[in-house]
């Protein structure tokens, strides 16, 4: 078993969604003994943005490649083999302005491709990417109902992770973050009731 652990938030040992992705995987960890632990962190580690060869690269088929697209395509398919070799992977999601850090919009930009994580059929997208779990480690520093009018962290990866056929998909939050310590504290307490669920 390979379990992968993604952290996004730029706040280092202050980040709430570092603390959960790491109680998270030191779960996992503890009921599957012998599973192997791989790490991306993309705040000291980010992908940069997709651009014109980036994307030839992630989206059109390696036998068509040349010059730079040829160079940049084993890094950028070294992102999603490492997903896709992953049966559980823990998602470290903080709230910014209303939805992800764009360093992990950068990383589901590399997981995102045709003919490999999807296809459009007669009958619309299909997912081709199901298989495992995900874990999504969300901290927010207010309450929001997750697809409400301010809220895009959640949904958008709830939204993605479905058309690329993940569909055991897991959030275990803490809310409120903005409020203070006891709500802090508040947050991390129901956290570790889910994770021990898990």
């Amino acid at each position: 078993m390979q379990i992968l652990r993604i952290d996004s938030a730029t706040t280092g040992d202050q980040s709430i969604s570092r603390k959960l992705t790491g109680q998270i995987t030191e779960h996992l960890l503890a009921r599957n003994p012998g599973a192997t632990l791989v790490s991306r962190d993309l705040a000291s580690d980010p992908l940069p943005h997709i651009d014109e060869v980036t994307t030839a690269a992630i989206r059109t088929p390696p036998e068509t490649h040349e010059g730079a697209v040829a160079a940049a395509f084993p890094a950028e398919r070294a992102v999603l083999d490492e997903f896709l070799a992953s049966d559980i992977v823990v998602i470290g999601a903080p709230m910014y302005n209303f939805s992800i850090p764009s360093q992990l919009k950068a990383w589901l930009d590399r997981l995102g491709v045709p003919g490999v994580t999807f296809r459009y059929s007669s009958n619309g997208p299909e997912g081709l990417a199901g298989g495992r779990k995900v874990i999504i480690a969300s901290s927010r520093g207010g309450a929001y109902e997750t697809g409400g009018p301010a809220e895009h962290q959640e949904s958008l990866l709830k939204i993605f992770l479905g058309f690329i056929g993940v569909e055991d998909v897991t959030f275990i939050r803490v809310e409120n973050a903005g409020r203070g310590a006891d709500a802090i504290e508040q947050g991390f307490a129901q956290a570790k009731e889910a994770i021990a669920a898990l």
